[in-house]
C-alpha cells in the first residue's frame, strides 16, 4: 500500500483534480441533473436534460454546464473526454451507510435487534485491529467509487482506529466523507462499550484532527438511543453545542420493537424523537436514519428543527422494519430527505439498486415517485439532507466536479437492460430503466473532484 495522506497536523489538504489548477477538462455526453432552487420569486427549472451536453471543470470545480458547442467555444483549449450519448449525472450521495458492515452484507435477515446482536456487534468488534480497519476501508472506498458514490455519511465503529482508517483512505481519493466514532455505553458487548466521558474525548480528538481536512467532515455519532445512557446522550449534546455546525447522525424509529424498547428505557420522554431532543441532538444537520414509524408530532418537530431523514428502503425491506412514506413526511413537514444504502442491512452499495427499492416503496404506498424525484433523492436531495448542497449534489458552476457516467449498453450490463434501453423513447425512460435494471456495472466513469 502506498503511503496515505495524514490528518490536519500534517498540513495535507488532499488531492486535486487531474488537470491541476490551470487546465480545463470538458466531458461531452447527455447531461442530466437536478438544479438548486435558490429563489422562490424567480424559480428556475428543477432539472436539466441536455442530450448534446457538456460539463467543463478545472481545479476540481465545475466551470460550465450546457450545450456542447457553447461550452467548447468558451474553453477552446480544454482537454476533451467524449462520452458519446452516455448519461452524465451528478456524483451520488449516500446519506446513511456503515462501512464496517460490508463483510456482513446478506447475513440471514432476523429483525433488527436480533440482527445487531448476532451479526453487527461481532463484525464491528474486529475493528479493534487497525490492519483490519485499513483493509476494510480500502475495499469500502473502492466500492463507493465503483458505484458512483462521491459523497457519503458513514458510520464507523466505537474504535477511533476505524474512523482514522476511513478518513485516510477517503482523503487519498478526495471523497467527501462525513463520519464519526460510534458511541455506545450500554446494551452492547463489553468490548464495544465506551463511557460518556471517553466518547466525547475520543470524538473531539478525531474532530480536531480531521474535520474539514480536504473534503472530510466529522459527525457526532450515537448509534441509537438504546445503546446510549441519558448521561452519554447529554454529553454528546454538550459537544454538539460546542460545535454547532458539525453534523449529527443516528438512528430513529426503524423498528416497532426498537420503539417499544426506547419507551422502556426512557419512560419520561414524550416519544423516541424527544429522547434526542432533550439531549440537544435535534437540530439542522441532524440526520436520522430510517424514521419509518414517526408520529405527526415527531415529523413536525424534526421539520421545525430543520433536521433530515435518510430513507433506507433496502434495509427496511431486508429486516422487515416497514416502509417509510417519503410523501407523508414531505407533505406534513417539508423535511430534507436523502437516500441511504444502509449497508450491511442494506443489500447493495449501488444507488441505482437502492432507487429501485425506493420506487417500489412509493408504489406500495400509493405515492409513486417520478424519475426526476428519484434522481434528486440520490443526488441533490442527499446533499441537502447532509447540509453540503452548496458544493455537491448537482452539476452546476461553482460546485465540486463530482460526476458519474452511466452507460446502459456497457458490456457487463444484462442483456435485458441493454434491450430495454434500445426501446427507451425519452431520457426519463432510459434513466428509469437504469434505476430498475442497473447496478454498478452501468457506472463506466466516476469523477471525484475533477479526478477520474
Amino acid at each position: 500500500m502506498t503511503e496515505q495522506p495524514g490528518p490536519r497536523d500534517t498540513g495535507s489538504t488532499g488531492t486535486t483534480g487531474s488537470t491541476g489548477t490551470t487546465g480545463t477538462t470538458i466531458v461531452l455526453g447527455h447531461v442530466v441533473t437536478p438544479t438548486s432552487q435558490t429563489s422562490s420569486q424567480t424559480p428556475g427549472p428543477t432539472h436539466l436534460d441536455i442530450p448534446d451536453g457538456a460539463v467543463a471543470y478545472a481545479g476540481g470545480t465545475i466551470q460550465a454546464v450546457g450545450a456542447a458547442d457553447d461550452v467548447r467555444a468558451s474553453y477552446p483549449d480544454a482537454a476533451i473526454v467524449d462520452e458519446g450519448d452516455r448519461l452524465i449525472v451528478p456524483g451520488f450521495v449516500d446519506a446513511h451507510v456503515h462501512f464496517p458492515q460490508v463483510d456482513m452484507i446478506a447475513s440471514p435477515g432476523l429483525e433488527l435487534l436480533d440482527w445487531l446482536e448476532n451479526y453487527t456487534f461481532p463484525t464491528e468488534a474486529r475493528f479493534a485491529d487497525a490492519a483490519h480497519a485499513d483493509a476494510t476501508a480500502d475495499f469500502f472506498t473502492d466500492q463507493l467509487i465503483a458505484n458512483g458514490v462521491t459523497t457519503a455519511c458513514v458510520y464507523s465503529t466505537v474504535h477511533p482506529e476505524s474512523v482514522e482508517a476511513l478518513f485516510r483512505r477517503a482523503l487519498e481519493n478526495n471523497l467527501r466523507i462525513i463520519s464519526g466514532k460510534v458511541c455506545m455505553d450500554r446494551n452492547a458487548p463489553e468490548a464495544l462499550l465506551d463511557t460518556p466521558d471517553s466518547a466525547v474525548v475520543d470524538s473531539v480528538d478525531l474532530l480536531e484532527r480531521w474535520h474539514q481536512v480536504g473534503r472530510l467532515e466529522y459527525a457526532i455519532t450515537p448509534r441509537f438511543a438504546p445503546t446510549s445512557s441519558d448521561a452519554q446522550l447529554a454529553a454528546l449534546g454538550e459537544m454538539a453545542t460546542a460545535y454547532p455546525d458539525v453534523l449529527i447522525q443516528t438512528h430513529l424509529a426503524e423498528n416497532t420493537g426498537e420503539i417499544a424498547w426506547v419507551g422502556d428505557l426512557f419512560p419520561d420522554a414524550v416519544d423516541y424523537t424527544d429522547v434526542y431532543d432533550r439531549a440537544g441532538l435535534v437540530r439542522r444537520r441532524s440526520v436520522f436514519g430510517h424514521a419509518v414509524h414517526l408520529s405527526e408530532r415527531e415529523l413536525t418537530r424534526l421539520a421545525a428543527a430543520e433536521a433530515s431523514i435518510a430513507h433506507c428502503p433496502t434495509s427496511n425491506f431486508f429486516l422487515g422494519s416497514g416502509m417509510f412514506s417519503l410523501a407523508r413526511a414531505q407533505e406534513l413537514s417539508g423535511l430534507r430527505i436523502g437516500l441511504g444504502s444502509d449497508v450491511g442491512a442494506g443489500t447493495s452499495l449501488s444507488p441505482l439498486v437502492t432507487l429501485n427499492e425506493a420506487y417500489k416503496v412509493s408504489r406500495m404506498l400509493g405515492t409513486p415517485m417520478d424519475v426526476p424525484a428519484l434522481l434528486r433523492l440520490a443526488t441533490l436531495g442527499g446533499a441537502e439532507a447532509l447540509g453540503v448542497d452548496a458544493t455537491v449534489g448537482s452539476l452546476e458552476p461553482g460546485k465540486d466536479a463530482d460526476l458519474v457516467v452511466l452507460d446502459a449498453h456497457a458490456d457487463a450490463n444484462s442483456a435485458v437492460l441493454k434491450r430495454r434501453a434500445d426501446n427507451a423513447v425519452n431520457t426519463g425512460e432510459l434513466l428509469f430503466a437504469l434505476m430498475i435494471l442497473g447496478d454498478e456495472r452501468a457506472v463506466t466513469r466516476t469523477v471525484v473532484a475533477g479526478d477520474g
